[in-house]
């Protein structure tokens, strides 16, 4: 499939801002780590993206390229603002669509997956005039992934972790809606180092933010035993055990003494794996 990833504002245009962040810098960094999930994890999937830096490009110019290009969906990456109070995740298809349409179909895949991963508040899916979503000729979805004038979804904002949860959300809804399989390079099995498991998600929040100081990317995701929900804290994913195997001892280096490797078929693996920074 043929996406087009188009990181919100950029150049001249900042976008929103607050608490010391600019807008155009988030959709950007998101998007890349959305590209390089996709591109690094799947097959059949070719990425072209209305900006990979700060540039300027008017919205014109993003839809006729997307549609000149022949893209098969279109994903605009945003950050909200509106008087600081307001918090959250939301997205838009075009408000002349059906609930029935593929686009809005689309839609419920993505906004299930990304708000699995995004700590945010859910505001829901909604419909809006806006002109990437009218102008673009194929199915097209407008995320805004929290409010960046607000103080907890800025800090938020702030950690690599965060935003690469985000770019993983995003990348499972692209993944499931267009049926991606996943690359065999190194064959079908995957190592996943885990460091933690915990029924309570403020706990696995803190390992997180534990690992993140020690220079140790990590993420949550969950899986469900025994009607347990478990947040469980993946530190990477990897083709070859022996590399596995290495950041396992930099985990239990960090201090982690109950990391462990779970073993898992790639192509039953659709929850979230880390991509490097």
């Amino acid at each position: 499939m043929k996406l087009y990833l188009d990181p919100g504002h950029g150049g001249t245009d900042n976008g929103a801002s607050g608490n010391g962040l600019l807008e155009k810098n988030i959709n950007l960094d998101i998007a890349l780590r959305i590209r390089n999930t996709l591109i690094n994890g799947y097959e059949n999937v070719d990425i072209l993206m209305s900006r990979s830096s700060d540039m300027t490009k008017s919205l014109k110019q993003r839809t006729d390229e997307a549609n000149a290009w022949g893209a098969d969906y279109f994903l605009s990456i945003h950050c909200n603002a509106f008087n600081g109070s307001a918090r959250g995740y939301e997205d838009y298809i075009h408000s002349n669509l059906s609930d029935s349409s593929l686009t809005a179909r689309y839609q419920d895949i993505l906004h299930t997956e990304i708000t699995k991963l995004n700590q945010l508040t859910n505001r829901g899916q909604k419909k809006e005039n806006f002109h990437v979503l009218r102008e673009s000729t194929m199915p097209a979805l407008l995320t805004e992934n929290g409010f960046i004038d607000n103080a907890s979804d800025a800090n938020l904002m702030k950690q690599a972790t965060w935003r690469q949860a985000v770019a993983q959300g995003h990348a499972n809804g692209i993944t499931i809606a267009f049926n991606l399989p996943p690359k065999q390079s190194g064959g079908d099995i995957l190592y996943k180092v885990i460091a933690g498991s915990f029924t309570s998600r403020a706990n696995a929040e803190d390992r997180v933010t534990y690992l993140s100081n020690k220079g140790i990317d990590s993420y949550i995701g969950t899986v469900v035993l025994s009607g347990t929900t478990w947040y469980r804290v993946q530190a990477g994913a990897f083709s070859s055990r022996e590399n596995a195997e290495q950041r396992l001892q930099e985990v239990k280096h960090a201090g982690i003494s109950d990391a462990y490797i779970a073993v898992e078929q790639s192509t039953l693996a659709l929850e979230p794996v880390m991509a490097s920074e």
